[in-house]
């Protein structure tokens, strides 16, 4: 069939896309797979996008970084928990805006944090560095690369203002979010990508922002801490399924983002009802305590952290006290302050000694 002139379809080609396109209440479609997750929220299923917004400095790209080495691992990093099916288990690492060098120590740094080797390439990462590059063959690159590279499961674009010339075009952003639909759409992949926050107020740039407002399955924002510079929050600003607790990460010694395990949320005043910050000691009933303990510590003493704090949420869930990570923090304070739980050694360890 042709097209016109003008590149319009024809009366054939409509005939096929309207066919293609009707929904019917007789047909069985599949539920989009989950494949990323932060704690217990979804973030990212296969067929959509999500994003990341935040000022300069403060470590979009470690964030980013995290998320990727988790699909690599298909396991969790930071925050972020992966389940990509086997035949979506390859990443593709976009990166517009740094030269080769910067690079290579960001898909290091994914390397490490996925628990592989740092000098060896891995069959399951592709990063192309696209900064040479006019807008256009930017994309037709990354449209090529998505089309033909196998088992491709996740796609991270760092970031997407470098595809237009004009970061205010709606015709532009239309363009590259409706790329982004189709893409995701044929492909049944994920594609997170990242873009600036105006300077002075917490928007997405341009009208791309405002379009990535409107289609994204999720957006998170970065931040840096206010009161203490080192540190960098993520929180959900915009999600489909239920709002994740914000958490937080440093950078540390080996120039990797790492959980602050003590960060607490700073209570946001507005557009929020107001309510005072969780305290478990006034709002778990304490006869509540025992049961859910004694099913976090049904197989004997629990020798890392992060275990103890997913035990805690399953334990006090089973009792029905629903705890994000952060909850559950508050809680480890107060079962550790009350003796309920003792260190032994590094362990942790149930004391059913306790007086409460």
């Amino acid at each position: 069939m042709e097209k016109t002139n003008n590149n319009i379809p024809t009366a054939e080609e409509l005939a096929i896309y309207i066919k293609e396109a009707t929904v019917s209440v007789t047909n069985t479609y599949e539920q989009s797979p989950v494949v990323l997750m932060v704690d217990d929220s979804i973030i990212g299923t296969l067929g959509n996008f999500s994003a990341s917004i935040g000022k300069a400095k403060s470590k979009k790209t470690f964030n980013v970084s995290a998320i990727a080495a988790s699909a690599l691992a298909n396991g969790t990093v930071l925050h972020y928990r992966s389940s990509f099916p086997e035949n979506k288990r390859t990443i593709l690492y976009i990166d517009i805006e740094q030269g080769e060098p910067h690079c290579q120590k960001v898909l290091q740094r994914i390397l490490c944090l996925a628990g592989l080797p740092k000098d060896a390439d891995s069959d399951n990462l592709i990063m192309l560095g696209l900064r040479k590059y006019s807008p256009e063959m930017r994309l037709a690159i990354v449209e090529q690369a998505i089309g033909t590279i196998p088992n491709l499961g996740l796609v991270i674009i760092d970031g997407i203002r470098d595809f237009m010339y004009d970061i205010n075009s709606p015709n532009e952003a239309t363009n590259i979010i409706s790329k982004f639909m189709q893409w995701t759409d044929d492909r049944q992949i994920h594609i997170h990508t990242v873009l600036h926050q105006n300077k002075n107020d917490e928007h997405a740039r341009g009208h791309i922002g405002t379009e990535l407002n409107n289609k994204a399955e999720t957006i998170m924002q970065i931040e840096v801490d206010k009161e203490d510079k080192t540190v960098s929050v993520v929180e959900a600003v915009h999600i489909r399924d239920r709002e994740f607790e914000p958490f937080a990460f440093r950078i540390n010694e080996e120039a990797m983002p790492e959980p602050v395990e003590s960060y607490l949320p700073k209570e946001k005043k507005t557009g929020r009802p107001t309510k005072g910050p969780f305290d478990p000691d006034k709002e778990i009933p304490k006869n509540v305590h025992r049961p859910a303990l004694d099913t976090v510590f049904a197989n004997g003493n629990i020798s890392n952290y992060d275990d103890y704090i997913e035990r805690l949420k399953e334990g006090y869930g089973l009792q029905g006290i629903k705890l994000g990570y952060n909850k559950a923090v508050k809680v480890a304070t107060l079962l550790s302050d009350k003796q309920m739980v003792i260190k032994e050694g590094k362990d942790y360890a149930f004391n059913p000694e306790y007086h409460y």
